[in-house]
């Protein structure tokens, strides 16, 4: 993620630049149970399974995440979401869908939790047969007829509806579901998915996805993934041009139904149905990779064919420094949403009305490797996200001349007073700093220091392998640390320590 604008919001990394005039001229363990290893340590306070009241078991209603206390659920691991949404921009309700949900339960269970907030639900069946169900602030609460047993896969469908509201957090700011003039932009960083869909919303239970959505003529839904038909492209008076993936988006229909597939694990914070009227262009990178990109046209800073090219661009010469890219897609989506951020929603990055230069492009695509396909398990490791993607920001900055790494290093570096900086521990940086200064800045110098110490060539080597090792699973910075110190041949607890876990700055 990236943001603007300096305040008391975490999103806030650095002033953006708006828009692309500078492009033209130059941008698997499904649903994992997470196992605590060697250096690893469980959270606190974890939850431990409850009984129902007829004594029976039940799963936790929380993962024990103490970033994001309440969020995820236990008892049972995620394999696929199956989403069936109509979706209406300023319409009486905004949104009518059912939700497939296909687990595996890790326990025998009388009784689970899905998290889902403000939404009307009129339906619940697992494995088909009608289930009781109560909700509880932003807990459903699923009685199964029948309880089900440990191992088994079972199918829970969920019929609601409703109009789903933006999170607004004192200390998280505004995320979520947020409404444009012409529809909906969709980002829920790091927990907003269950203002829209029931889920296990955490990132340590990831699952595949299909999605149909259901617009009215006009719009276009841009989803995750790759879409199993025709995508609408135009402001309702354009017309697509010559490609063979889309159709016009006014095609004398009083609805449109995009189906969308994701066919790889994504963590549920990491999908999007964004609505509007977008100009939608496909095709492949130079390398070879299939993208496709959306562009709400109000946003006139951002040309949809130089966005698309630069795109493809950057995701190819990302492979060259991360390794493999690793989805079936890429591309973005820039909307005019009034929001301050950019998020890495999977294979198809979010863009505001702030636009997205060449190092935003960089930023938010860097990190479909680190946060996306190797995803944390829990947010207290939130700087191998961030401070991954803030270095890949970097390294695209000398590239195009902007500055070079060592530059923007040493300038955050002659800051010793920068209590922001230094006085919070990026491994561990708290629930009010996990979006701050120091995730993003210091979690990046981090890197850097990291490449002083090891080399160019051993360091490229770790990224590269830790790419590889925990693709589409879910990784901790103990983890990462073992990883750097296997491929380097160096012992670097001292290091690590004092870059991520000590409060003060680092010796050189």
């Amino acid at each position: 993620m990236t943001s603007a604008g300096r305040s008391h919001s975490p999103l806030f990394r650095r002033p953006v630049l708006c828009g692309l005039a500078a492009l033209a001229v130059a941008g698997a363990l499904t649903g994992c149970q997470v196992t605590v290893r060697d250096k690893d340590r469980a959270e606190p306070g974890a939850p431990t399974p409850a009984a129902t009241e007829t004594g029976g078991p039940s799963g936790p209603d929380s993962v024990g995440d103490r970033y994001v206390p309440g969020d995820g659920n236990g008892g049972y691991d995620v394999q696929h979401y199956k989403l069936k949404l109509a979706i209406t921009p300023g319409g009486a309700k905004e949104l009518d869908g059912t939700a497939e949900i296909t687990a595996s339960a890790t326990a025998r269970l009388s009784r689970f939790n899905l998290d889902l907030t403000g939404l009307d639900v009129a339906q619940v069946t697992v494995d088909g047969a009608a289930a009781q169900h109560q909700r509880q602030g932003s807990e459903l609460i699923v009685s199964p007829a029948k309880a089900v047993e440990k191992n088994a896969t079972f199918t829970v469908a969920v019929r609601y509806s409703g109009t789903p509201q933006p999170v607004v957090d004192p200390i998280l700011g505004r995320y979520g579901w947020i409404r444009t003039s012409d529809g909906v932009f969709v980002a829920c960083q790091p927990s907003g998915a269950h203002t829209w869909f029931p889920s296990n919303d955490h990132p340590s239970d990831k699952a595949t996805f299909d999605f149909e959505v259901t617009v009215p003529e006009g719009l276009t839904a841009v989803a995750n993934g790759e879409p199993a038909s025709k995508v609408p492209s135009g402001d309702g008076t354009d017309a697509p041009g010559d490609d063979p993936n889309i159709v016009p988006a006014a095609a004398g229909r009083r609805a449109v139904t995009t189906a969308w597939r994701v066919k790889d694990p994504m963590a549920t914070y990491l999908a999007t149905v964004t609505v509007g009227r977008f100009g939608v262009k496909t095709g492949k990178t130079p390398g070879g990779i299939p993208i496709i990109t959306a562009v709400d046209p109000t946003v006139s800073a951002v040309p949809l064919d130089v966005f698309h090219a630069k795109s493809a661009e950057i995701t190819d010469e990302l492979v060259k420094l991360f390794g493999p890219y690793p989805f079936t897609s890429t591309g973005g989506i820039v909307d005019n949403a009034a929001v301050n951020f950019a998020l890495e929603t999977q294979t198809r990055p979010v863009y505001s009305a702030l636009g997205a230069d060449q190092t935003i492009i960089a930023h938010e695509l860097a990190h479909q490797w680190f946060g996306d396909s190797v995803s944390v398990t829990r947010w207290q490791d939130i700087w191998l996200n961030e401070g991954f993607a803030t270095y890949a920001e970097w390294m695209w900055g000398e590239r195009i001349g902007v500055e070079t790494v060592q530059e923007k290093f040493d300038g955050l570096y002659a800051d010793s007073g920068n209590r922001e900086l230094w006085n919070v521990p990026s491994g561990n940086p708290g629930r009010a700093n996990m979006f701050g200064r120091s995730v993003y800045d210091r979690g990046g110098m981090t890197l850097h220091a990291l490449r002083k110490k090891v080399g160019d060539d051993k360091f490229f080597d770790i990224l590269k392998t830790w790419a590889r090792e925990k693709r589409h699973s879910n990784a901790t910075t103990p983890q990462f640390i073992q990883v750097a110190e296997r491929v380097s041949g160096q012992s670097l607890d001292t290091f690590f320590d004092a870059w991520l876990f000590q409060r003060g700055r680092p010796a050189l």
